[in-house]
């Protein structure tokens, strides 16, 4: 038995959270293996939304076991928070969510560190989400982090240390910390919301579950072009979201990793700064906007727009070694005359098919036209409903890409999803 990987691969927001939501039937255990509460995953059914941040998505079906992993950044206050939510919903999380002990804490004052270190880049930034993620994950590579399990011993004294060189890097930069005591009150009552539930060792717990032949899915957060070492650097998250980060991120040898799963968009879109080569700043850009519903579901922040950049996609599923590729808002083009797919770049002159080092305003996509289907696809249960341009445009994906697409999503909810055979 081994375990499944299931990311995004583009710039995040592809909706891993509905596609993990569908698979965990067929899953034991479901493990969030990087990202902290700058993640967004929305699940809608039986008429209801929901907004995952750091609970993994497969909490919605049945008694399966879902882990937060130890490659996670877990803030107690913004946990408590959602947790409250889900049970006030109905949904009875303890005895089935289980943390890791190795995972990392977000201090109260990683969120100012986060705005203060915004704040000095100036026209730099690279608008991030202000959850202190970035700060936090600093502090586990600089081996000055917390983590949950540190909340069991003498952690009062451990907190104090590290607040004080938080601190004194803040006045450096003379940024005003006025806010800390707030946060502060805000986190510790939370720590007990926390504590509540069950802290384990997260890599012994998976990997007696895979001796016991247990199915098990790992899900990422944000997508591949935002990797911390293969993303558009700087613009990027704070860890690993490629398939390789489930191994450090839950503890797994590279052995141990099966299927893995690929989401992307049938179209593109990007929060925040950085490059965006197929970006349309114009009318089509805000139609896919409007269309596709395209705000962040944590910031609320309008996503930038564009069409669908195959030298990106082949280039994350390289780097992943994605075996199964899933379509998601395919419907959001639905009313689209034409289709354009980014197939190669033109940079200075010379036709690139390999994404480059550094991405910058010197791009020019060079793009394949396609007729559109014009229909409405949101209530279509079969493969075989499809429209024949739609159908076309998914041959031509397989054949540009070299996998086939298992999967395609003509909604945001659970029931508009075909699985194709």
């Amino acid at each position: 038995m081994k375990v499944d990987v299931l990311l995004g691969l583009q710039w995040g927001d592809e909706g891993k959270g509905k596609i993990v939501d569908v698979l965990t039937p067929g899953y034991e255990i479901v493990a969030r293996f990087q990202g902290g509460p700058n993640a967004g995953h929305t699940l809608e059914f039986e008429g209801k939304k929901y907004v995952l941040r750091s609970v993994p998505s497969g909490i919605f079906q049945g008694d399966k076991i879902n882990i937060i992993g130890n490659g996670v950044v877990l803030d107690p206050a913004l946990f408590k928070g959602e947790i409250e939510a889900l049970e006030s919903s109905g949904h009875k999380l303890k005895g089935r969510l289980l943390i890791s002990k190795k995972a990392h804490l977000i201090l109260p004052a990683h969120r100012l560190l986060d705005a203060c270190y915004e704040a000095s880049k100036g026209d730099s930034r690279i608008g991030t989400t202000g959850k202190g993620i970035g700060p936090a994950y600093t502090d586990k590579i600089s081996r000055n982090g917390l983590r949950v399990g540190d909340l069991l011993h003498n952690f009062d004294e451990k907190y104090k240390s590290a607040t004080e060189k938080h601190l004194k890097i803040l006045n450096q930069y003379g940024f005003d910390t006025a806010a800390l005591a707030g946060i502060e009150k805000e986190w510790f009552a939370s720590v007990a919301k926390l504590k509540e539930f069950t802290f384990i060792d997260s890599e012994h717990y998976i990997n007696n579950a895979i001796k016991q032949e247990k199915k098990i899915l790992a899900e990422g957060a944000q997508g591949t072009m935002l990797d911390i070492d293969f993303g558009s650097y700087p613009f990027v998250t704070s860890s690993n979201t490629i398939a390789a980060g489930a191994c450090t991120g839950l503890g797994v040898a590279p052995c141990k990793i099966g299927e893995v799963f690929g989401i992307f968009k049938a179209y593109c879109t990007r929060v925040g700064s950085g490059p965006f080569p197929t970006e349309l700043p114009d009318g089509t850009g805000d139609k896919l906007r409007e269309y596709g519903f395209e705000f962040g579901s944590v910031t609320g922040r309008p996503r930038r727009c564009g069409w669908i950049d195959l030298v990106a996609l082949r280039y994350a599923i390289m780097i992943d070694g994605v075996t199964q590729l899933i379509m998601m808002k395919s419907d959001v083009l639905d009313s689209f005359e034409t289709i354009k797919a980014c197939v190669s770049y033109e940079i200075n002159g010379e036709k690139v098919s390999d994404f480059p080092f550094e991405a910058d305003d010197n791009i020019k996509p060079v793009y394949v036209e396609m007729k559109g289907w014009q229909t409405d696809m949101t209530k279509m249960q079969e493969e075989k409903e499809f429209p024949e341009e739609f159908g076309d445009y998914i041959a031509f994906l397989e054949k540009e890409l070299g996998i086939p697409i298992s999967i395609v999503s003509l909604g945001p909810d659970r029931a508009q999803t075909i699985i194709r055979k």
